[in-house]
């Protein structure tokens, strides 16, 4: 079925003025919409002043004469200074984030031969912006004015590179998108915020299959969240969210759980079953963990994700669905494929855009702006005001942001912590002794989580000196310079890299530092002792 156009405009008062019958033989512009030889006009959604009210409804009535067809919907458009921009984008983008946009069913195009300049800017910045889901149009008076002449029309597809200063404005827009993907919450991470920053603009601008790939609890699933949404305010996106954990697909269920079946394909396939992929269909996929997939299913979402059709367990005939995939994973994947255990073609297909989050011990500088977030979150859900005090939060960001902190859970042993903190706070407080029981508690469930207790943790560090020095050697070493040695190799020999190591090392003071450059300060501590990273990882 075909597209209905809308036409969304401002009214000419100038250009679509006249009252008597000479009227008609002048060229309108908004007139001239509706008078185009091969085109409906469906619906005009018409902008206008409120001292041009009877010229809108003027026009109205003019536009019921020519095209009984067109419905049209004045809008008030009340600003004190139409040359003013603020005041202007503002009020067309609380109309343009109240209106229901349906591009299923209804093509949009947006006038700007008429109104002021800043109102036809305005409106390029809403189409450009995706903030009305359509393009532009513009219309052109005949060559030579005779009455019934519509002159010409032409449809704008924006190429932004044509429009580069323009372009500046879509800072802020962009800003605000960065913004909603981290929740509001200010992090201070500089590859954390340069990834957020790309997300942004590939979550906008492409269709195509993304990777997110990170340790569990790194928030991949609420990133894909944040990017299903942002979409949809881009009318992006039209149909839901899907979400499902590979790891809990299991046996002949799981290419059911995915691609659905028809009754009677197997033993318990009391009723058809559309699948999740079809469920996603023209809305978003989110599959974590896609690296416990059987190399069954990996095959098939392979042809689904190239051909947007697929055929359900027990049929003989593909069903169609049109998702964007998301993907994430805490594997490597690419040793994933070296060993036989993940397709080498799905791979190279949903790695075109792959993104790897880094977990919250990397991040030992974002750890304030989100406890803070959490606090005020988890304190309107409970319905309370809850704060730190000065002593207890220092207190609590010291020894969270310190080695002794692995966070093996990320975000999910800190949504913790801050929940029993909040919960617990007595007069909406958080004080001193509160956080020194949460941070015993911490240390009791990490301590078990991996095995290690303070005893063992000493003896690696001893044995790690010891792989590394001589006997004479260590005896050589002042009591301090083997103790702070030691906490630096315990560190290094829990971390991936020689950067990672300087970034939980010196997490407190890189921050007064305009050029950070943790690796290279660690390693010049390392050269004192006559040490490499390469010969540490090779004992450790």
């Amino acid at each position: 079925m075909a597209k209905k156009h809308v036409v969304i405009g401002f009214i000419g008062s100038q250009l679509d003025g006249g009252q008597g019958a000479g009227r008609w033989e002048k060229w309108r512009p908004t007139i001239s919409l509706v008078m185009q030889p091969d085109v409906i006009v469906h619906r005009l959604e018409l902008f206008h002043s409120p001292q041009h009210l009877a010229l809108a409804e003027l026009l109205r009535g003019d536009i019921a004469k020519l095209s009984p067809e067109t419905e049209v919907r004045l809008v008030e458009m009340a600003v004190e200074d139409p040359w003013d921009f603020g005041e202007v984008y503002a009020t067309l983008y609380d109309w343009v984030r109240a209106y229901r946009f349906d591009p299923a069913r209804e093509q949009y195009w947006a006038h700007i031969t008429t109104g002021t300049h800043v109102a036809q800017i305005c409106m390029f910045l809403m189409v450009e912006a995706r903030f009305i889901p359509g393009v532009l149009l513009q219309t052109s008076p005949p060559r030579k004015q005779r009455e019934g002449e519509p002159g010409t029309m032409t449809l704008i597809d924006l190429d932004l590179s044509r429009y580069d200063r323009i372009a500046r404005r879509f800072e802020a827009e962009q800003h605000d998108a960065v913004a909603f993907l981290k929740s509001g919450i200010a992090t201070r991470n500089r590859r954390f915020n340069a990834l957020i920053e790309e997300i942004e603009r590939v979550a906008v601008h492409s269709r195509a299959p993304i990777l997110l790939a990170g340790p569990t609890g790194a928030g991949k699933s609420f990133l894909a969240r944040r990017m299903y949404e942002l979409k949809q305010t881009r009318h992006q996106l039209e149909g839901a969210f899907v979400e499902v954990n590979c790891a809990t697909l299991r046996g002949d269920g799981a290419a059911s759980t995915l691609f659905g079946h028809k009754k009677g394909s197997f033993t318990g396939a009391m009723a058809d079953r559309a699948g999740l992929l079809r469920t996603a269909d023209r809305g978003l996929l989110f599959l974590d963990e896609i690296g416990e997939l059987g190399l069954d299913e990996q095959a098939m979402l392979l042809k689904a994700i190239e051909e947007k059709r697929f055929l359900p367990v027990g049929a003989d005939r593909e069903v169609e669905s049109d998702f964007q995939l998301i993907a994430g994973t805490n594997r490597d994947l690419r040793a994933e494929v070296a060993a036989g255990r993940f397709r080498d073609d799905l791979f190279a297909r949903i790695n075109l855009w792959t993104y790897s989050l880094p977990g919250l011990r990397d991040r030992p500088e974002d750890i304030e702006p989100n406890v803070d977030h959490l606090v005020q979150q988890v304190g309107r859900e409970s319905g309370r005001a809850v704060r730190f005090n000065a002593e207890a939060k220092a207190r609590y960001l010291a020894f969270a942001q310190s080695a002794r902190a692995p966070w093996s859970g990320n975000f999910r042993d800190l949504s913790a912590s801050v929940t029993r903190l909040v919960t617990l706070a007595e007069g909406g407080r958080i004080g001193l002794p509160l956080v020194e029981a949460e941070i015993a508690r911490l240390e009791w469930l990490w301590e078990r989580d991996t095995g290690i207790s303070d005893a063992g943790a000493a003896a690696r560090e001893e044995a790690l000196l010891a792989a590394l020095f001589d006997a004479q050697a260590l005896d050589a070493l002042d009591l301090f310079d083997r103790m702070q040695l030691a906490g630096v190799l315990r560190v290094c020999g829990e971390a991936a890299s020689l950067s990672e190591a300087g970034r939980r090392l010196f997490q407190a003071s890189r921050q007064a530092r305009s050029v950070v450059n943790d690796a290279d300060r660690l390693r010049k501590y390392l050269l004192k002792f006559g040490l490499s990273w390469d010969r540490i990882a090779a004992v450790r």
